[in-house]
């Protein structure tokens, strides 16, 4: 430190004893290292130090110092790109978007061929951009920079899985449009599995996105699985729970229930989470639900797993599959002997570190499984569980959200990425069909919005006819199904938690059951319900009925008195039930591995 400030250190002497800072994990020392440096050496090489020095910052996680130490280092030299993109990641940590696009947008604009890596920087601030665009859902600017992306370099398969997932987020048909020299091949090999879910019924197609994924981001599992050489334990069976989403997010407003019904006498229960703290009443009641809460968040995989291993786990469960968030490499690491995936990802997830998927009879028949790397571990009636404690706003009218009281109302308010062309363009004629009804959806964005308007024209169905809902709260978003008369499904993405909160207020819901375990689960839901002829297995079928109970009301009338009298006393609804039968899959399956 005394060489530094006495302005006789080199600069290679300053990068090599920085190092070795960093690498005894003295990264403190690091970073006063270089201020020291910086502030009594007048070289011309400044700048390389000020970026080093931002780099190390940014590791300690103080944004707002490597903010200071990147334009300093672009001060001493105002073409270094690679300063000027580190400093957009420096301000979106702190939520300075625009800002960060701002500095983005001057390395995409630099035209001097001959700096350093220009090419690799600006397609690197080109990505970014389109990143942080779709974050903040602006979609059609997201958009717009993934083509210019592609154009400029075709063979990157994480563009292109965004540019597939934006088209489908903005309802922008069809989904697979060549860019550049990207050809179709490409655009459907690049789909993530949480795109493809919704865009093929193809379990095929389903299983290669997910294997692909795993071959590309997923850590090779562990030669030596953690749980390994643990004491052995006896007492109750130890579960866990493995997720990023025990908080206001469908996962969490459907698990609640199951984590307070555990048998205490046979079961201890482990929550393993990096949830956000949302600050709700769920997120508390989440937490109040488990005998152990054990944070992951800040932790790296193999701390993670490791700490799940030392806490002696028979089964973990993992409610978060290939979703936004999910930390796999964790699963790869095996810290329990048994582990299954439940509800977060309805498909497989092709995860060497995942032996099990809960399923059912309906939702996974004997003919999907040689598409799924996963063993069915199969309850005997539906095997999603939902809350009966959700809780409900005050009772709306019609007219509160616009909607005419003297038409049949059609409703969808799964995700708009769910809605497909054919699906949609099924819908049009159904509505062209029955003429004294509307279709009411869900505003998810104005592209979407104006797209699916363009299709209604297309079909010659008026625009007014098409009502779009607002996101509301929770409670509120209750309240308003019964204001419908026949939810539509989606498909081959049926609906799961909007499904199950559909049903339970009495609302009565028309699914098409495909080849696939994500296209079958309102199958699942409507059958355990006791409305099994809701359900259809072929598009002219789905549609011809929606036609029938569309010119028929008094018929869905009949459906909706069934749901109110019987609905919430049904199988799909007895939820202590399907605790006990999940507990009866676990037990026998944990023990076993003792």
């Amino acid at each position: 430190m005394a060489l530094a400030k006495s302005g006789g250190m080199g600069l290679g002497d300053l990068l090599e004893r920085a190092e070795q800072l960093n690498r005894r994990g003295l990264v403190e020392g690091s970073a006063q290292l270089y201020a020291e440096w910086i502030a009594s050496t007048d070289s011309p090489h400044r700048h390389i130090a000020c970026f080093n020095w931002g780099t190390v910052l940014g590791a300690l996680r103080r944004p707002l110092e490597a903010e200071a130490a990147y334009r300093q280092a672009l001060d001493f030299k105002p073409e270094f790109l690679q300063a000027r993109v580190n400093l957009g990641h420096q301000l979106e940590q702190q939520g300075r978007v625009e800002e960060a696009l701002t500095e983005w947008r001057m390395a995409i604009d630099e035209t001097r061929e001959t700096l350093p890596g220009a090419f690799e920087l600006r397609l690197h601030a080109i990505n970014n951009s389109a990143r942080l665009l779709e974050t903040q859902r602006r979609y059609d600017e997201a958009e717009a920079f993934l083509v210019r992306s592609l154009r400029l370099k075709p063979n990157q398969s994480d563009v292109i899985q965004h540019y597939v997932h934006v088209r489908q987020k903005q309802c922008k048909w069809p989904q697979y449009e060549p860019v550049g020299d990207v050809t179709i091949n490409q655009l459907v090999v690049g789909t993530s599995p949480l795109a493809m879910l919704s865009a093929t019924d193809d379990p095929a197609l389903q299983l290669m996105a997910a294997q692909r994924f795993v071959h590309e981001r997923v850590p090779k599992p562990a030669e030596t699985p953690y749980h390994v050489g643990k004491p052995a334990r006896t007492g109750r069976v130890r579960i866990g729970y493995l997720s990023g989403d025990l908080c206001m997010h469908a996962v969490g407003l459907l698990t609640a229930e199951l984590f307070e019904l555990h048998d205490r006498s046979r079961f201890e229960v482990f929550a393993f989470c990096w949830s956000r703290e949302d600050g709700t009443p769920l997120r508390a009641r989440l937490r109040a639900a488990m005998d152990h809460y054990i944070p992951l968040a800040g932790l790296d995989d193999d701390t993670a797993a490791r700490r799940i291993a030392d806490c002696g786990i028979d089964i973990l469960i993992d409610l978060q599959g290939l979703t936004n968030g999910a930390r796999p490499a964790i699963l790869g690491k095996r810290p329990a002997p048994v582990q299954a995936s439940y509800l977060g990802f309805p498909g497989t997830t092709g995860l060497p570190g995942v032996d099990w998927i809960i399923a059912d009879p309906f939702v996974m028949p004997p003919e999907l499984q040689p598409y799924c790397t996963e063993k069915p571990l199969y309850v005997p009636h539906c095997y999603q569980v939902s809350d009966r404690k959700r809780e409900i706003g005050p009772t709306p009218t019609r007219a509160d959200y616009g909607l005419p009281e003297d038409k049949f109302v059609f409703c969808s308010f799964n995700n708009n990425f769910k809605f497909t062309d054919t699906l949609f363009r099924t819908w049009m004629r159904v509505l062209a069909e029955v003429e004294n009804s509307v279709l009411w959806l869900l505003a998810d964005n104005e592209w979407c919005r104006e797209n699916l308007l363009a299709e209604a024209d297309a079909h010659g169905v008026a625009r007014d006819r098409l009502i779009f809902a607002p996101r509301v709260a929770p409670p509120e978003y209750l309240a308003r199904f019964p204001l419908a008369d026949l939810f539509l499904d989606t498909f081959p993405y049926n609906g799961g938690t909007t499904a199950s909160d559909a049903l339970w207020m009495g609302l009565p819901i028309l699914t098409l059951s495909g080849r696939t375990y994500i296209s079958r689960m309102a199958g699942s839901l409507l059958t355990n319900v006791g409305l099994p002829d809701l359900v259809t297995f072929d598009v002219a079928s789905y549609e011809r009925l929606a036609v029938q109970l569309g010119k028929n009301p008094m018929r869905v009338a009949s459906h909706k008195r069934y749901l109110a009298e019987h609905g919430r006393q049904s199988r799909l609804f007895d939820v202590p039930a399907l605790v006990r039968d999940l507990e009866a899959a676990f037990e026998p399956l944990a023990l076993a591995h003792r």
